[in-house]
């Protein structure tokens, strides 16, 4: 890079004499009423690169040669090219048509745009500033997740931090296999790794919340392996975002809707409660011209959610004996009155009250409170978001265009996914701070900044386009209404828990051109990249992560150890502490003895230490080249190759090589195959942390248990013979066909098979019971430690189908007609082979600990196999409307827990399916009002199994268990 950098001076230095470039300007128009077209697509032939869109008055400016050929395209009308020879103003009237419905694309190819029925891989468009008017969604994530079928956001509605970004997915691979552009530049990822995802798999993913759809022009979804292309993570595709370009031109809504909350089918396992949810959304956007010479387009959005609330009410023990009957004491000895209700009973003489007061039910009747009190809170959270975008581009010279995009935004979140914590749980109660428990929140604060410079230019005979790229997400964890048990009654009750932040700076220099001699057209294009990423976790407050001594007792003198009274003391459950024979326990002057086991840590989620934290980095470079050549009208082939060496992973190579054919002008075939590989992220290298679990007792009720996953460079992991991460690596096969039987209706049809080897999970816990080889010195005696690994090799595979039909019915009026369908299977290969330092487990349930079934069925069923997108869109004058009808396939969970006979607490919960509407109206020129709803008609998915009602009541993999959301929408256009 040293060399590189003085290299690329003199070239920008000298290219203004390199071409004679002058400013084009033009109007574009419709042939049929002469109206203005803004939003048109002008872009350079051979140079998909260098464009620019149609103002509101549908005037553009451009800057070229008059050798070059302009290309004029836009939905709904013929796509024109004209050269430019001698001339500067080049006006273009546009001829509508129906065989003109797709976009030009340019992800997938660094050749001149093609529309999707012209691309040798299957690729969507979806038109965001066009139709996120009239749709119930108002983040990118869920937006795209409802119209293209093979994209996914699962949200999670618990799950601690997992609840805190939307995973975006492709082809029901994890998150983190696919790549996020913007403006075709990589997108810094989230600093959060989500542990657990839809597909079983520990996971980074690109926070789609920080990006508000107000900035975005469309979305294109490239649904085919792209490593050779753009690197690391594009296993199961790309998706790039493309920022508006638009000036002089004011748009904007404001959003405010929220959901029934009826409560499903459940009765009384939940509280039917008003209605919640209630969102509101403030967005606009504005393009400001730089003369004739560029443009910076502005966006921002202001949103604020409040919180789902979905309760599982159960008959869990909420007091337990002592704490009814006033049992229990404290280290000393000294007893603790829980129940003052039955003191004041008794001491009245009212018998009945006492006997009352002494039964759960009764005391809570006393005390005012319900069941539904301590139910367990699933739903999603409360949000605040602001953020801010901006694109834009100036010409320094006929021959050199500077650009810049960016962002920032801000997300504070606050979410129910703990479990109550209730009196009967001991180890985790304080009565003086909760007297009847306690259920703990987790929030976030999330500050979101990225970055993109650049320039375009010609060096010699080539396009050039040099850039650098920086991103960095930092999220501050913590946590209210909770407390550190092991300090007693001085824990603070609100704790900052530690800060994650990842940084990611990508220089990269590329290369293009279009051979327009050669055959029918090669595009050439090479280049190379540099990435530098830090992740790191800092620490959080001290009382979050430590253990105190609330519950130790220091002897002051050598004696016994009893209570005032001359008992034995009681532990934590109200049992004397006895030696063997039954007696007090002798006891010397200095001797620190646990008497009441408190739980350390902040309850709910621990703090991170100074053990967790960390400060890491590498370095990414990489040189790639890529060719298009159209042989013939009929027949495009095409190629790539990508090598990369990482800092702590050696060197890769990957490549591609995708074809299609035209049987007839309007059918073609087309196929891919290609190598790819993902480094695991450096969130997946080094993270560490201890969680609460909870697991069902013999009893079913959930009990809480610490876990800790470890990194695979830990001493944990070595003593146990984990090995340390490598990058997983896949291979990609693609066919599918374009097909366009009369005017506006389209249709493609795609199957894929990807494959891919060293899939990373996270394996079950091992203790030092199970593990032996005095492995308690190392995780301690109550330990649990977990692991990331190198699971298993895995193949996701499925035929996918989208169709489009567009067609007038009267001159003022227009209906479009979507179909898109996935039919997918996903399976786990093999297991990789286990060979662990293991004393007490035999082969079989080492490999359950290892990856075990309920990771594997997450994997492999834990979403919907088969999802289908109906829709129609219907426009007659001032009047819009919009129906989408969405199926999701059955999903069966596969559990690690079974009953006497060994038969396993499966379920298979059934296909779902859930409609949208909306209904717009143009109230003037300038304002629209859309009404509508998502899951109008209240549809919850099946509720889960008594044995497996642990955080959920209703099945999390479907449409979750929000239910019917209505929303109002104002949108304004100046």
């Amino acid at each position: 890079m040293k060399t590189v950098l003085p290299l690329l001076l003199v070239i920008v230095c000298i290219l203004p004499t390199l071409a004679q470039e002058s400013k084009i300007t033009g109007k574009v128009s419709s042939t049929v009423d002469g109206a203005p077209l803004p939003g048109v697509s002008v872009i350079l032939k051979g140079d998909a690169g260098k464009g620019t869109l149609t103002d509101a008055q549908g005037i553009y400016t451009i800057t070229a040669t008059p050798n070059d050929i302009l290309v004029f395209s836009f939905i709904g009308f013929k796509t024109k090219e004209v050269k430019i020879g001698s001339e500067t103003t080049i006006d273009a009237p546009l001829e509508e048509t129906l065989n003109e419905l797709s976009e030009i694309v340019v992800t997938g190819t660094r050749s001149v745009g093609r529309t999707v029925l012209e691309t040798p891989v299957p690729v969507d468009v979806i038109p965001i500033q066009d139709i996120m008017g009239e749709l119930p969604q108002i983040d990118l994530a869920q937006m795209l997740a409802i119209l293209a079928p093979s994209f996914n956001a699962v949200r999670s509605q618990g799950g601690d931090l997992d609840s805190h970004v939307d995973p975006a997915q492709l082809r029901n691979l994890a998150p983190n296999q696919t790549l996020v552009l913007v403006n075709g530049k990589r997108r810094h990822t989230s600093s959060l790794l989500i542990i657990t995802t839809a597909v079983g798999s520990p996971s980074t993913s690109v926070d789609l919340m920080t990006i508000p759809a107000s900035a975005i022009e469309k979305v294109e979804i490239l649904r085919d392996g792209a490593a050779a292309q753009y690197g690391s993570d594009a296993v199961a595709g790309v998706i790039n975002i493309v920022l508006k370009k638009g000036t002089d031109k004011l748009t904007g809504s404001f959003t405010g809707g929220g959901y029934l909350n009826s409560g499903g089918d459940a009765g009384s396992l939940t509280d039917k409660g008003n209605p919640d949810g209630y969102n509101y959304q403030l967005t606009a956007n504005y393009g400001f011209s730089l003369g004739a010479k560029g443009f910076i387009n502005l966006s921002g959005e202001l949103t604020q959610r409040r919180p789902t609330l979905r309760p599982f009410v159960n008959d869990w023990e909420v007091y337990d004996a002592t704490y009814l009957n006033n049992e229990r004491t404290d280290k000393y000895g000294n007893p603790v009155i829980t129940n003052p209700e039955l003191i004041a009973a008794l001491g009245s003489g009212n018998e009945a009250l006492a006997s009352s007061v002494k039964t759960s039910e009764g005391l809570m009747a006393a005390r005012g409170l319900e069941p539904e009190d301590f139910a367990v809170y699933a739903g999603m959270p409360a949000i605040t978001l602001g953020s801010t975008f901006y694109n834009a581009e100036y010409a320094l010279s006929p021959t050199t265009t500077l650009y810049a995009f960016g962002g920032i935004s801000y997300k504070f979140l606050e979410g129910y996914s703990c479990y109550f914590r209730r009196p009967a749980q001991t180890d985790r109660f304080n009565y003086l701070l909760y007297p009847n428990g306690f259920r703990p929140q987790m929030t976030s604060n999330t500050a979101d900044y990225s970055s993109t410079i650049g320039l375009r230019s010609k060096a010699g005979l080539f396009n050039m386009d040099f850039s650098n790229t920086f991103g960095r997400n930092k999220m501050r964890i913590g946590m209210v209404n909770t407390f550190n048990a092991s300090l007693g009654s001085n824990s603070p009750v609100e704790m900052n828990l530690g800060t994650h932040q990842f940084s990611q700076n990508t220089t990269n220099l590329d290369f293009s051109r279009n051979f327009k001699d050669i055959a029918h057209g090669l595009n050439i294009a090479f280049g190379a990249e540099m990435r530098v990423e830090n992740y790191k976790i800092l620490k959080g407050q001290e009382e979050s992560y430590t253990t105190g001594d609330a519950g130790t007792l220091t002897i002051t003198q050598d004696g016994l150890l009893v209570g005032p009274d001359g008992k034995p003391l009681e532990d934590g459950s109200s049992t004397p502490i006895v030696d063997a024979n039954g007696n007090p326990v002798a006891v010397q002057r200095g001797d620190q003895v646990i008497i009441k086991s408190l739980a350390s840590n902040c309850q709910c989620f621990a703090g991170f230490g100074p053990k967790n934290e960390r400060d890491e980095y590498r370095t990414n470079v990489a040189a790639y080249i890529d060719a298009e050549l159209e042989l013939s009208e009929a027949l495009l082939i095409a190629g790539a190759a990508r090598v990369e060496n990482y800092s702590d992973f050696g060197g890769v190579v990957t490549g591609k090589f995708a074809a299609r054919y035209s049987i007839l002008k309007n059918l073609s075939l087309r196929g891919s195959i290609s190598s790819g590989y993902r480094a695991p992220s450096l969130q997946e290298l080094n993270y560490t942390h201890t969680a609460t679990v909870f697991l069902p007792d013999q009893n079913g009720v959930p009990q809480p248990v610490d876990y800790t996953t470890y990194p695979t460079n830990s001493t944990a992991a070595r003593v146990l013979g984990i090995k340390e991460l490598s990058q997983e690596r896949s291979k990609s096969i693609g066919t599918g066909l374009t097909y366009q039987p009369i005017i506006g209706f389209e249709i493609t049809v795609d199957a894929y098979q990807i494959d891919v080897k060293d899939r990373i999970f996270r394996t079950n816990s091992f203790n030092a019971a199970e593990v032996g080889n005095n492995y308690d010195e190392v995780i301690g005696a109550q330990g649990e430690a977990q692991f990331f690994v190198n699971g298993g090799n895995v193949r996701s595979k499925g035929i996918e189908l989208v169709g489009n039909y567009t067609t007038s019915l009267t001159g003022n009026s227009q209906i479009n007609i979507n179909l898109a369908a996935i039919f997918s299977k996903n399976e786990l290969i093999d297991t990789k082979v286990v060979d662990l330092n293991v004393e007490n487990l035999t082969d079989e349930q080492l490999v359950e600990k290892y990856l075990n079934r309920s990771v594997i069925g997450q994997f492999e069923t834990g979403t919907p196999r088969t999802k289908l997108i109906g829709s129609a869109n219907y426009r007659f004058g001032k009047f819009s409307s919009m129906f989408r009808g969405t199926y999701y396939g059955s999903v069966t969970e596969l559990s690690t827990v079974s009953d006497a006979s060994g038969v396993y607490y499966d379920q298979t919960f059934s296909g779902q399916t859930i409609f949208d509407m909306s209904i717009s109206y143009d109230l003037t020129m300038n304002l629209k009002l859309s009404v509508g709803g998502n899951n109008i008609f209240d549809k919850y998915p099946d509720i889960m199994r008594e044995e497996n009602r642990g955080f959920y009541l209703y099945s999390n993999s479907q449409q979750g268990s929000n239910g019917a959301y209505y929303y109002g929408r104002i949108l304004f256009n100046f």
